[in-house]
């Protein structure tokens, strides 16, 4: 009997500035709510869901910046999302701004947790590929200051056992970089969830490029999940936000980096899909069998922490 595991890509519309992170949460629940109609054990939502796109904007007032960030979670103001997911005995994945104290000193990432269906998180992601610059720059039409807000992450990639799959975890930018996609691989992921934020517009012209954003946007992650023997999830958070537009195309892309499912507008959208977690088995043990077909010494090929280096 196939292994399954059911799954859905749950988009959300644009989270302007004075939406209240009330309303979001109670958006959040409902997209929750429809997956677990929908039979899904696992839920996706998209990266930093619980506020708009805040790295837009150049912030130097603390105090004003630490109210798009969560020191614990769940918090008070997420909580309520926790108790549906148990509520309905489903899972999910949410991507939000944590501030956290380490050693001392207090520092912000860009994160992304995994919740069974029990409400407990078993996972947790610090995003690695930040983009973006540190300063504004004053040319660009539209502003992405990732690296000013959030410390690259330091939890390396996780693979959770979880609702009867290893699971992958990733954020956004990592998608657009094949080594995330590997090592998930490299360390038994059967499927990887990912959210997102992306802009549609050329940040230093200004420049309608939704389509072209999009192409790309589904690219990555066909390539990683072709060429990994992954399921990929990924999940948008999508339309025109306080004036910014974004990408949506949320996907679940199969083994063979085939649409399994796909969001067809800009608005909170649900798509599910139940995935059979044995089909990649032919790949993983004949085409992308990393310890059979990766000769590393006949090439003089050398390995360390950095990467591979020829």
């Amino acid at each position: 009997m196939a292994r399954t595991i059911t799954i859905s890509a749950a988009q959300t519309g644009p989270h302007q500035p004075n939406d209240s992170r009330e309303s979001i949460v109670e958006r959040l629940i409902d997209l929750v709510e429809q997956g677990a109609k929908d039979g899904a054990q696992l839920v996706v939502l998209p990266e930093l869901a619980f506020t708009t796109f805040f790295p837009r904007y150049e912030i130097s007032d603390e105090e004003e910046l630490d109210q798009y960030f969560e020191a614990e979670m769940p918090s008070p103001n997420t909580q309520k999302l926790f108790d549906a997911a148990r509520k309905l005995n489903v899972g999910f994945y949410v991507g939000y701004a944590e501030l956290a104290e380490e050693e001392g000193q207090k520092k912000r990432f860009n994160t992304a947790i995994l919740v069974d269906n029990n409400g407990e998180i078993v996972g947790k992601y610090r995003k690695i590929h930040l983009p973006g610059t540190k300063a504004p720059v004053a040319e660009y039409a539209r502003q992405q200051l990732e690296k000013r807000y959030f410390e690259i992450g330091n939890l390396g990639f996780p693979v959770v056992e979880a609702l009867g799959a290893k699971i992958g975890m990733a954020i956004c930018n990592d998608r657009r970089w094949p080594e995330t996609f590997r090592v998930l691989a490299l360390k038994g992921s059967e499927v990887t969830v990912i959210g997102y934020n992306s802009v549609a517009v050329n940040r230093h012209t200004g420049a309608d490029e939704h389509e072209l954003y999009t192409y790309h946007s589904n690219l990555t992650v066909q390539a990683g999940a072709y060429q990994n023997a992954n399921w990929v999830v990924s999940v948008a958070k999508a339309g025109i936000e306080d004036g910014s537009p974004m990408v949506g195309s949320s996907v679940i892309v199969d083994p063979n980096g085939q649409f399994a499912a796909q969001t067809k507008s800009l608005n909170d959208e649900v798509v599910t899909h139940t995935i059979d977690l044995d089909a990649a088995e032919e790949s993983r043990r004949l085409m992308f069998n990393f310890e059979k077909n990766r000769r590393i010494e006949e090439y003089g090929i050398i390995t360390s922490q950095r990467g591979v280096s020829g």
